[in-house]
């Protein structure tokens, strides 16, 4: 059976034990989507999404953790090539074309979710071979028994002192119910006085968002604000149009292939989990 169709009867049967154990169970109810954005032309590393890690090309790695997910009834791939469409189909998950002059993951996965019917809609990073099936699962829970919230993210410790300085590195605070206050390239908060013990008082943002789909369709007709445009954040636009993101803690910061040097890095440590 492909991995694509077993995820499918996967969550058929988990519906069926949910409706059973729980009468009017959320979960069974709402249709969660996973969907890869993966464009060929990386300004950093043209076509990574078919480099090769550990023998299989990048985006197939980023499938097969994806499929381990519980939550998800469906997982797409939306690309802008028509090489990455041809390598996706030999995992049994379902590539969409889209245009190729989008200007962020959040515009491409909105044009291939379109006609398809959905309630949550999460967006994976394609260069991120290790990512945490866990993680997709508890931003879908999150985002299904809670319709306050419009989307969801996570964030992880931040304690390595050069990497607070990287404007790489984006920075998040949120308030006591874990809604997103800011997100930043600087460092947030500012301690003011030397004295301030600041241990656990930063967190690295974690590129992976669950959206809801009537949100999603919003954000994306929005035009990019002030603050998204100083920073180059599109989060920043949910947050000026007043969209409530929840941000999970994760142990997990994500290890991703950003340029060609990355690659020997990433393929140790998926080497590690693989005899995990």
């Amino acid at each position: 059976m492909h991995p694509g169709r077993a995820l499918k009867f996967h969550r058929i049967i988990q519906d069926a034990i949910f409706c059973h154990l729980y009468p009017g169970c959320i979960l069974a109810r709402n249709k969660i989507i996973g969907v890869i954005p993966s464009r060929w032309g990386s300004t950093r590393f043209p076509g990574k999404s078919l480099f090769p890690i550990c023998g299989k090309p990048l985006i197939h790695r980023v499938i097969q953790r994806c499929l381990k997910a519980r939550l998800l009834d469906e997982l797409l791939v939306a690309t802008d090539d028509k090489r990455i469409a041809e390598a996706v189909k030999a995992t049994g998950v379902k590539a969409i074309m889209t245009r190729p002059d989008h200007p962020s993951g959040t515009d491409r996965i909105a044009e291939a979710i379109r006609g398809i019917k959905a309630d949550v809609v999460i967006n994976i990073q394609g260069d991120e071979p290790l990512i945490d099936p866990g993680l997709i699962d508890r931003l879908a829970e999150k985002m299904v028994s809670n319709r306050d919230w419009d989307m969801a993210t996570a964030a992880a410790p931040l304690n390595d002192r050069k990497e607070l300085n990287l404007s790489s590195v984006v920075k998040v605070v949120w308030d006591r119910t874990g809604k997103a206050l800011y997100f930043s390239r600087s460092v947030i908060p500012f301690l003011r006085d030397a004295d301030i013990d600041s241990a656990g008082l930063y967190w690295r943002h974690v590129g992976i968002y669950a959206y809801r789909a009537s949100f999603l369709a919003k954000l994306v007709k929005t035009a990019p604000c002030a603050l998204e445009k100083a920073e180059k954040l599109e989060q920043l636009r949910a947050l000026h149009i007043g969209g409530k993101i929840l941000v999970l803690k994760t142990d997990h910061a994500g290890i991703g292939v950003d340029t060609p040097a990355d690659v020997k890095y990433v393929e140790r440590e998926l080497r590690k989990s693989m005899r995990r």
